[in-house]
Parts: structure tokens; sequence; C-alpha cells
């Protein structure tokens, strides 16, 4: 029934909107095209004394020079003109503007775990740059200049990815005119943030420029005895080594040290009401994060239809973590409040290198023209983790307020293990839009992937070491249908294949299989009123065949040892909007329906939804700015955010009777964000107030990690361009 009125909407929706459009489409209007840059393209429409302006928008993440409209693919953009107007801090507020994209969790409140479409986004889907970035941290907003979401199958362009999308986070490029800012934020519990950013071009000849921008946090939280402290770095210098030459070197750090915080208040899957700010971890313990990466990218335009780019990427990364065990894990806590905690500690490193290399082109074969891609990347992977063993500490009640002057001394930990684990990718791909007709459009693309990953376990008891290879190689179809009865709506229907590898061994002791995943989406993209109203309504399925769980065989206890569990399905729908009414007036908003189930599964029970997913989110927001009057400068919003009713704990085992394992339900909310700001000459004031009704919610994981949200909180800055 779902999909009947899925299909019924999508053809009502489509066929009003040519109705409306397409009487303006007349072809012997006069026209002409004058490229900008590489993310956009300018259309201009003579028509008597009417001239309408249309920029048609590329996406980075997308790697050939595709417009959005002809992306049989679902995206999104955040600008910079967005993440300054509702003045974000973090990525939870970045996906408030991400229709389908959520936070699913907050583990230890030193990362925000990212999920799109019923699948989690791990570090494999995230990127900085267009290279892999380290999400198991919180990532600093400050040197953004973009966020783009590639929704969906990515994996023809990437290689092994999950299959909920990507995220591309795009830092702040060099500008050959002088000028920056400088700026004070002060915010709730006690959190002060000093930011700069200038830019410059170097010499007279205008051959060169560099851009520098980088902030300092430090402050506690609404939990008691939880403090942070970060320093963010992040230059930039670009050079015109010739008319069709350009090199572009970015440098990125970021150190970032905080107090673990896994929450409390589980006891037998359930929740337990204590007051928001109560902290049960111990008030020594620490999460220091340091990250540090460097793109070189060489583009070369050959000619007007064709250009070549090669990327040479580096990153490295280190965390130690030292702190209780999460609650449930190391030390079960009891109906009447006590909880016997237990310390650990453990450390882990990693060094990524990568080159990539892209051609585009277009060209015509008689009257079907190409908009043409071909490229291969490489990549390295070396990570360490040096795992300590855990010990008992004390006994807490978790009713009773905390004392930290009762705490024992810190523990002398001893290592256990160090796990090297070096991996090493390469891909190759080539992708083309061939346009048919005038309406009728083809993405088609295929990529070959191939990966080595290689284990290394030393363990310190016995001075040994044990080893072991996985080899993994598939093709990564992709193929699109695209029809445009106007440039101002799409139709269009993708199929992809991919593959997804496992950790871990089954019980024979040989390495897991790939996953095999296929996805298909359906959609329709709109822009009505002049371009001012984009609609997009998108429809979509993936399916998960080769879905692995830890063996429950034997007695088992090791979460390496795995079977196939069976197969998981995702399904849901998209609508989003983006209309700017008129000047200085802006609407940002969307719905996402998604069903993650498992099915045919010999482990779960069958048809149960996964965890940490909302059925529902919605996401509406909007912003007026005076452009003219006596209220020039003065800009204010709403930003309101649903989230759905989901489950986290864990989920119920068919193969053990009377399993004690248990999903805990998590009510929905709604949380709404206020801002407010002025600008006067070089001067801009900014306030914002977070979650106006002071909304109690929480973000989980498994049970063992339960993180409320914040409570209402206020920040202003104040910012001087020059």
């Amino acid at each position: 029934m779902k999909l009947y009125v899925t299909t019924i909407v999508f053809l009502v929706l489509f066929q009003l909107s040519f109705c409306q459009e397409s009487y303006k489409q007349e072809e012997h209007l006069n026209t002409n095209f004058t490229t900008i840059n590489d993310n956009d393209t300018v259309k201009k429409y003579q028509l008597d004394e009417l001239v309408l302006e249309v920029k048609n928008k590329k996406l980075l993440s997308a790697k050939a020079t595709i417009k959005e409209m002809d992306l049989p693919q679902a995206s999104a953009v955040i600008t910079e003109e967005n993440l300054k107007k509702q003045q974000v801090n973090n990525l939870t507020e970045i996906l408030k503007n991400a229709n389908g994209v959520y936070i699913m969790g907050t583990t230890g409140g030193y990362q925000e775990e990212i999920a799109s479409r019923g699948f989690n986004l791990g570090s494999n889907n995230t990127f900085k740059n267009g290279i892999r970035y380290f999400n198991g941290m919180l990532i600093e907003t400050s040197g953004l200049e973009k966020v783009e979401f590639l929704k969906g199958s990515t994996a023809m362009l990437y290689g092994n990815v999950a299959p909920g999308g990507i995220m591309n986070l795009i830092t702040k490029k060099p500008k050959y005119t002088f000028g920056g800012e400088v700026g004070f934020a002060q915010s709730s519990f006690a959190t002060y943030k000093p930011t700069f950013d200038v830019y410059n071009s170097i010499g007279k000849n205008q051959k060169a420029a560099f851009r520098i921008n980088g902030s300092y946090t430090n402050g506690e939280s609404f939990r008691n005895y939880v403090t942070a402290e970060r320093y963010y770095f992040n230059p930039s210098f670009e050079i015109k080594l010739s008319e069709n030459t350009e090199l572009l070197v970015e440098t990125d750090y970021i150190n970032d040290t905080r107090t673990p915080d896994f929450g409390a208040g589980v006891i037998n899957y359930e929740v337990i009401d204590l007051p928001r700010n109560r902290f049960l971890g111990v008030t020594w313990g620490y999460y220091d994060s340091e990250q540090f990466s460097n793109t070189i990218t060489l583009t070369h335009k050959i000619n007007t239809n064709w250009r070549v780019n090669f990327s040479n990427g580096i990153r490295y990364y280190k965390t130690d973590l030292f702190s209780n065990t999460r609650p449930n894990t190391g030390g079960l806590i009891n109906e009447d409040g006590t909880w016997n905690r237990r310390i650990q500690k453990a450390e882990s490193k990693d060094n990524y290198f990568t080159q990539q290399a892209n051609l585009n082109g277009i060209f015509a074969t008689g009257n079907v023209s190409h908009n043409f891609l071909v490229g291969a990347d490489v990549e390295n992977f070396k990570n360490s983790a040096t795992r300590y063993n855990n010990v008992n500490y004390d006994t807490i009640n978790i009713f009773e307020e905390y004392e930290p002057l009762k705490e024992a001394e810190i523990p002398t930990m001893t290592k256990t293990s160090v796990t090297t684990a070096p991996v090493s990718r390469f891909g190759i791909y080539v992708q083309d839009l061939v346009t048919l007709t005038e309406k009728w459009k083809v993405l088609a693309g295929i990529r070959y992937s191939y990966q080595d990953t290689e284990s290394n376990v030393f363990t310190y008891s016995t001075s040994t070491t044990e080893t072991s290879n996985q080899y993994d190689d598939a093709f990564s179809p992709r193929i699109g249908l695209i029809y445009q009865p106007t440039e101002n709506h799409t139709l269009f229907t993708t199929y992809s294949n991919s593959f997804e590898t496992n950790s871990g061994l089954d019980l024979n002791g040989k390495a897991l299989e790939p996953s095999i995943i296929d996805q298909y989406e359906i959609g329709i993209k709109n822009k009505f009123f002049n371009q001012k109203l984009g609609l997009n309504v998108i429809a979509y399925q993936i399916t998960n065949h080769k879905n692995y769980q830890q063996s429950l065989a034997n007695g088992n206890t090791y979460s390496y040892i795995k079977v196939l569990a069976g197969t998981v399905q995702s399904k849901g729908v998209e609508i989003d909007i983006n209309y700017e009414a008129f000047d200085g007036f802006s609407i940002i908003a969307g719905y996402s329906f998604n069903e993650t189930k498992f099915l045919d599964s010999d482990y779960y029970v069958e048809g149960s939804l996964l965890r940490y997913n909302p059925k529902n989110t919605a996401n509406l927001s909007f912003n007026y700015e005076f452009l003219e009057g006596s209220l020039k400068g003065l800009n204010f919003g709403l930003i309101n955010t649903y989230f759905g009713t989901r489950y986290a704990g864990r989920s119920t085992r068919v193969q053990i009777t009377n399993d004690e394992r248990q999903l805990i339900y998590l009510s929905d909310y709604l949380q709404t964000d206020a801002t407010l700001s002025y600008a006067y000459k070089n001067f801009t004031l900014r306030t914002k107030l977070s979650n106006l009704f002071n909304e109690l919610n929480y973000n989980a994981h498994d049970d063992n990690s339960l993180n409320p949200i914040a409570p209402r909180n206020y920040s202003v800055a104040l910012t001087y361009n020059f």
C-alpha cells in the first residue's frame, strides 16, 4: 500500500510541476552561457527587458562536473551562509539541515555518531576536502566553508563505504583580496571561544593567495565535573602555476581533550529518571584526541572541455582513553542503584595516505553528448590499537549525588595486547553521463576495488603474535535513467551494487566474505517560481544480503567470531524543500521516513527494527534578514527539529530461550532553537538560544551510554570583519 501511495504522489507532483513550468521553456529564447567556476554555471534568459539568472549547483563530492539536477541521487549542501546564520557549533546542529541524516549516538560525550537511511556512517563515509576523515572525535565547525551530503550509493566513486551515503566537510579556501574577521563567543556552562580568519593574495601579480583560520575552545558542561579544551588550526595556500594550472595546499589540525561521560540511568533495559546534570564517571578521566590532515590538489584545464586533477592526501590521528568503563559492560547497575565500577584504558593511532587522479571531459559522438569521468585511487592505512586490562575500582549508587572526594586513587594499568592492522586499497572507476535527447539522459558507471587487510595481534602475557590476511575485490556498478521535460524538473531512477568488507572470522577461522549491497532509488527534483522553490521527493530501498553478527555457538564470548545472521533491508521516503520566497527570507524543510529491519534472520526476531534509527525525522527552519530601512542588518531565525521514536538496548536473540537482552524505547521529541544577529558596519553581534523549550531526551548506545541532550542554553558572539 505504501508503494502505491508513494507512486501516486510522485506522478501527481510531477504532472503538476510539468504543467506549471512547461510554458516557460520555449526554445526561441536567446541564451548564452558564462562559466563562473567549477561549482556554478549561470545561464541568462533574455526576454524583452526581463533578465533571469539561474544558478545550477555542482557538488564537489560527485567528482564529475555534473549539475545537481542531472544527478540521479539525493544530495544536500549546507552553505557557509546557512552555517553562519544558524550559528552552527557542532555536527548535531549541521544535521538539523540535512534531512534523513541524523545523530545515532554520542558515546562517551566525545563523538557524534552519524547515520543515514538506517546505516552508520563511520570514518569510511566521512571526508574532509575529499579524503577520509576520522569521526571518532568531535568536529570543529569554524573552519568550514560548506558541507555536502551524497545520500545512498557512493561506492562507485569512493570504494568501501557504508550504503547510507557520505558527508564531505569542505574547509575555507584562499581568496585573492585582503580580508578576514576576528571574534569572541561566550556561551552557557562557562564556555568561551575566540576565533580568527585572515586571507589575502601574495605578491602584486595575484598569482598566489593564502588563508589562515583557527579557534580555541574552553568550557565546562551542563554535566557536573565535565570539562573540555580544543585547539584548531586551518591554513591553506593556492598558487596559479599557469593560466590553466592551479595548486591548492590545505592543512587541518585539531587537538581535543575532554572528560569522558557515558551517562547512566539504565537498569534492566529501562531508562531511569536521574537529574540531567548528574555525572557518574571519574573526574580524573580523559579522552585525548588529535588529528592532522594535509591535502595537495593539482588541477589542470587541458582545454574548454577537458580537465584533470591529482590529489595527494595524508591523515594522522591518535586517541587516548582513560576512564571508567561503560555502565552495564564493566559491571551491571543493580536495581537498588549500586554499581561496581571498573576502569578502562585504550590507545589508538592511525596513519593514512591516499592518491587520487580524475579526468573529466565533455564531448559528443554524433548527436549524443557525454560528460565523462575516469579516475583511480590508492589508499593505505596503518592502525595500531593498544589495550589494557580492565580493573575493579569502587562502588557508587547512581541515585545519590556523586562525590569526587571519595574517589579511589588512579589505578596502574597493564598492557594486554597491541593490534596493528595495515590496509591497502586500490580502485579504478569510469562514469559517463550520456545525453541521448533533450529530455532523456543516462548515468552509467562501474568501479573495480581491491583490498588487502592484515591483522597482527601481539599478546603481552604470552609474547605471541597472531597474523591473518584477508583479500577482497569486487565490481561496483551504478546506472541511472533521467527524464527532464524541462530543465527545472527531473524524474530519475537508479540501481547500484556494492560491497562492504567485514572484520572478524567465521566458526572455521576463515575470513568473512564481504557484504553484498543492492540499492534502488527513484525520485523527482523540481524548481519552481524562477528557481526560488526547490522540492525533491525520493524513495529508496537498500538490501544488505550478508549481515554478520557475533556467533553464539558453543558459548562463544569473542565479538570477532561471527556467523551469517541474515539480511538487513532499509526502505524509506525523503522530502526536501528549499524556498527563498523573497530577498532576505528563506525556508529549509524536510521529512524522512525510514524502516530498517532484519529479514530471514536466524539470530534476531524477523521483522524487528535495527537500533538507533528513528522511523520519522523532520526539520523546519526559517531565516529573515532586513536588507534596508532602519532595521537593516537585523537577522532572526527559528530552527525546528523533530526526532521520532527509536530503540537502543540490545536486540533479542531468538536462539536463546528467554533471552535477557531487550530493546530500550526512546520517545520522540521536538527541539526548537532561536537565532538573532545584528550587523553594523564592520561588527556583527550574534546570539542563539538553543533548546528553547528545555526538551529532555537522550542519545543512547546499547544499554551502556545514555547521554541526555543539553538543556536550554545560550551563546553570544561578537565578530569584527576587515
